[in-house]
């Protein structure tokens, strides 16, 4: 999904994933020249082809995540952040440094450890001659997907970085209040190498969730009639009265959808109970993994007051994540709801890319733009 918000301008010398399921619909997507099957651990600078002038990592979030154990960095997962680092490393060791290093993580990043492991890869950045910058964009600015995630960006020092590209403090949109509170408990000397980076408000979003939705999808089917209602007898008042809220739009010739997830709260006697929480305002919830710590999000459609539910389906979820309907998904649903959930928004690594890696490659050019 990064190579599809960078776009074909780019041309990539090298990927890599463990999940050898992940790396076949990369095949079958991107041909199967520059992909590796493999635990990052095994990866070496010799692996790397060239020299890139950009190297993107999205690095396993369970670890930092709020649904996680709160691992961190020193989690098995997430905690490959450090092999990954040493690759790097290498690199920087062979006069082979890319000009921009991207890391996208969950937005937990910034306070895993008291916000220890934030300040480890700042500093990790520091250490190996990169000034470093970061920005919580949720893809809901382009796309009805409610997904916050971090992107942290390092420019090697010897780089010139045009003055539009970065601003002198934190702007609303990009700079979470989260973010630069996890700024402010750096250290002073790392607070040196900070950037601050500009890019323009997105266009307003069009799209809705239900202009994604189909009618017939081929992965799942509708729920019962009894499914449907045991689902919203899993509903608080609040729910429900979302519900009715929806049905009564739906009479005014309104296809009204909402997205639902099942989640364990604590009732009022102090005994956990199973939840369906649904959320109607255009927007789906954010897509995770079982392996992230949740359940799979369903839907609800409402149509002249009649309620239907199921599973969301493998189209709809890449479709959440802005990828292109002729982009091949696994078979599997389970698979393919995983890659989506695991993946990056593509229209927020476009925007990125746009707008602050082709401004800094412009001003130092060098023949091509490859990445890894």
């Amino acid at each position: 999904m990064a190579r599809a918000g960078l776009g074909p301008d780019w041309t990539c010398l090298f990927a890599n994933d463990f999940d050898h399921k992940k790396c076949a619909t990369y095949r079958r997507n991107w041909g199967d020249g520059e992909i590796v099957a493999c635990d990052v651990r095994q990866v070496t600078p010799e692996t790397l082809p060239g020299k890139a002038n950009l190297i993107w990592g999205s690095f396993p979030c369970q670890d930092l995540s709020l649904a996680g154990a709160g691992a961190g960095l020193k989690g098995d997962r997430s905690g490959t952040f450090w092999p990954f680092w040493d690759v790097i490393s290498g690199l920087i060791a062979g006069d082979r440094a890319p000009e921009i290093i991207a890391l996208e993580n969950v937005v937990g990043t910034l306070h895993s450890h008291g916000g220890r492991d934030f300040e480890a890869i700042c500093s990790a950045f520091q250490r190996h001659g990169y000034q470093f910058g970061a920005m919580v964009i949720d893809a809901a600015l382009f796309l009805p997907h409610s997904r916050p995630r971090l992107f942290i960006i390092g420019i090697r020092q010897d780089v010139r970085i045009p003055d539009a590209v970065v601003q002198q403090g934190p702007s609303t949109l990009w700079h979470s209040k989260t973010l630069q509170n996890a700024i402010g408990r750096l250290p002073s000397d790392l607070r040196q190498d900070w950037v601050w980076w500009n890019m323009p408000t997105p266009p307003p979003r069009t799209a809705s969730f239900a202009d994604l939705i189909e009618d017939d999808p081929q992965s799942v089917t509708w729920h019962s009639r009894e499914q449907t209602q045991q689902l919203i007898a899993m509903m608080t008042e609040t729910n429900l009265e979302k519900l009715e809220g929806a049905r009564n739009r739906s009479r005014a010739g309104e296809r009204v959808v909402g997205a639902v997830y099942k989640r364990t709260r604590r009732h009022s006697n102090g005994s956990k109970v199973q939840r369906a929480e649904v959320r109607f305002d255009d927007v789906a919830g954010c897509l995770r993994t079982p392996s992230g710590g949740s359940s799979r999000q369903l839907i609800i459609v409402v149509d002249d007051g009649r309620v239907r539910s199921r599973l969301i389906s493998s189209r709809e979820t890449a479709r959440l994540m802005g990828l292109s309907d002729d982009y091949q998904l696994p078979e599997n649903y389970n698979e393919a709801y995983h890659l989506s959930g695991d993946g990056v928004a593509v229209p927020a690594v476009r925007h990125i890319a746009s707008n602050i890696f082709s401004p800094i490659l412009h001003l130092n050019p060098r023949e091509g733009r490859v990445a890894a």
